[in-house]
Parts: C-alpha cells; structure tokens; sequence
C-alpha cells in the first residue's frame, strides 16, 4: 500500500512564493508508485488542500486530517517545504509533535535555535568547531546605543534579521552612517537583528544528511554574485549568480568543510536534509559559519537539487531514500 505524504507548503512569511516552488520539484519527483501526496497549503486563514474532485477542503487540525467523497484520509508523515514560520522555526514541528505525527525536518527545539541566529551562533560557539563571525544583536522593543555598536564592531557589516531566511531584509553596510536604514530595514522582517562584521572571501554552501544512522554530504557550491552579495535577488533571479557545483576548492579545503558540516550536523542533533553555509575567508582559509537552513530551498533552481545532481543521484531516489528512512 503507499504511503500517505502530506506535503506542506505556503507559510507565513515573505519566503512563501520559494515554499509553492520547492514542493512543486518535491512532488514532480516522489515516486507516485510508493507515494499519495497530497499538497497541504498553510496560511494564516486557514490551512487546505485543493482537491482535484471536491475543491478546497479544509484541514482537521484535530489530527492534521482531510474528509475527501466522504472519506477521511490521514498521513504517514509530513513533508515540510515552508521555509520561515512556521515551518522552519519549530511552531508546525511542535504541532506534529501534539499529535504523533512524524516529519521530514529537525525538531521543534533544534529548528527554534536554528531559526535564530544568535542562539544558533552562541550554541556552536561553545562547541569550537567552526569559526563565527563578530555581531550584536539588536531587539526593536529595546533600546540600543548606536555608539556602543560602532565601538563594537568593524565596518563593513551585515545587517540582518535574526530570524527570517532568504536574504528579506538583509543589508551591508559600509559606512556607520547608513547602518540606520538597514536597522529599519530588517526589523520591518523580525522583532530581533543581528548586526554582524563582514567576511572577506568565498561564499561556500553544503548540504547534509543522515540516512541509515550515517551523516552524509553532498558536493558544496561555490556562489559568486554579481551583486554586492548573494541576497535575495542573487538567490532567485537565474543569471545574478554564478553558482559552481562542485565548489572549486582544494582537497584540504574540502575535506575541512565536510568534517565541519558534519559536525554542526551532529552538534545541533539535526535530522532531514540541511544545508549549511560558509565563508571561506580570503588570505587566512579560515571557514566561518553562517547559518543553517533546516528547510532548504527545493525548487529547480535551487542549490540542493544542484547537489544531489552533482553527486550522481536522482531527485526521485534521494526523496524516496529520505522518506524510508524517516518512517523507519
């Protein structure tokens, strides 16, 4: 019998358009001889599924079931490709949790300390394995001083939101003149930012997974902009960036990223597939951390597609080998 996927996109966030696009490549490539899916769009609204023979069908968020021609279906496991709230910072993981029902990506504390990169910076931090950047972060209910920031921090820096995804609300800023407008700008997307030094260098992406007890990863990607940085333009606009899978990095250098990824993998007790990012920084070939994303983009322009192509596998075999080791 196949098995019932329910594969949740949409989300709260500025990120939902990139969520409609990465379940899409999902669906196109779970093997419809092992797999019903069912596409679950979550919105502030209301949460649904539009079927093909009774419309838009509400979902019973008593046990995250639908009634399709007077059947009540329910689900094997949730395949979640919402990136930000509430797919990606613990709120959805937390429900499926409440009502036992298993899912494809960290859980809910892991994809919470993930989700903030603060947290996520001070918790690896502890554990020296990588290196991180300097930063302050900034809550918007709270005063600061603008002084104090300056006397802290190298410019340039990043100005971001501390929780949010998808480069939204992300600036560099290179004089402390202009920081002001980039704080507006990212607390327009979070509550708390992070104002953060800039690394000089080459931006390297990896994706990680575990199948079989065993961490895995896939082939890193070198991301070369022709923006000032690898924003949201340069994210999802093809042509702005140059994305080169497999990075061209030395031997060293890659064996150096993959122990590290592997080890933030573990540290932080992650499950599914993540993808980690780094900066590779010019003339000391340090690696810095960036951040992780528990919920990957997934859409045929994405990077981990890119990966799993690299690696020699199929889109359809890494799903299906993600999903039985899942539900094992």
């Amino acid at each position: 019998m196949r098995k019932k996927i329910a594969l949740v996109a949409g989300g709260y966030s500025g990120e939902s358009v990139i969520s409609l696009a990465s379940a899409k490549t999902i669906q196109q490539n779970l093997d419809a001889d092992l797999y019903e899916v069912y596409v679950i769009i979550i919105e502030k609204q209301s949460w649904w599924h539009d079927s093909t023979t009774d419309g838009r069908i509400e979902i019973d968020k008593n046990d995250f079931s639908i009634t399709l021609s007077g059947k009540k279906i329910t689900f094997d496991l949730a395949f979640i490709a919402i990136h930000g709230s509430p797919g990606e910072d613990g709120k959805l993981q937390g429900y499926f949790d409440l009502i036992g029902l298993p899912y494809s990506t960290c859980n809910t504390l892991i994809s919470a300390v993930t989700f903030n990169k603060a947290l996520c910076n001070n918790a690896l931090r502890s554990c020296y394995v990588t290196n991180i950047a300097h930063s302050v972060l900034l809550h918007k209910k709270r005063s600061f001083s603008l002084g104090s920031i300056l006397e802290t921090l190298t410019f340039p820096v990043f100005v971001k939101p501390n929780e949010s995804g998808s480069s939204l609300g992300v600036s560099k800023v290179s004089q402390p003149a202009n920081i002001l407008p980039a704080i507006e700008k990212a607390f327009a997307e979070s509550e708390q930012i992070l104002i953060e030094e800039f690394i000089e260098g080459t931006e390297l992406t990896i994706g990680v997974y575990r199948t079989n007890g065993t961490i895995h990863t896939l082939p890193a990607t070198e991301l070369v902009s022709k923006n000032e940085f690898f924003d949201y333009e340069a994210k999802y606009t093809k042509g702005v960036t140059n994305e080169i899978t497999p990075a061209r990095i030395s031997t060293e250098v890659k064996a150096t990223l993959e122990k590290t990824a592997k080890s933030i993998y573990e540290i932080l007790h992650c499950d599914g597939m993540v993808r980690i990012d780094f900066i590779l920084q010019k003339g000391s070939g340090k690696l810095f951390f960036l951040e992780v994303n528990t919920v990957p983009g997934q859409s045929e322009n994405s990077l981990i597609p890119q990966q799993i192509t690299a690696a020699g596998m199929t889109l359809k075999d890494f799903y299906g080998n993600l999903i039985e080791d899942l539900l094992s």
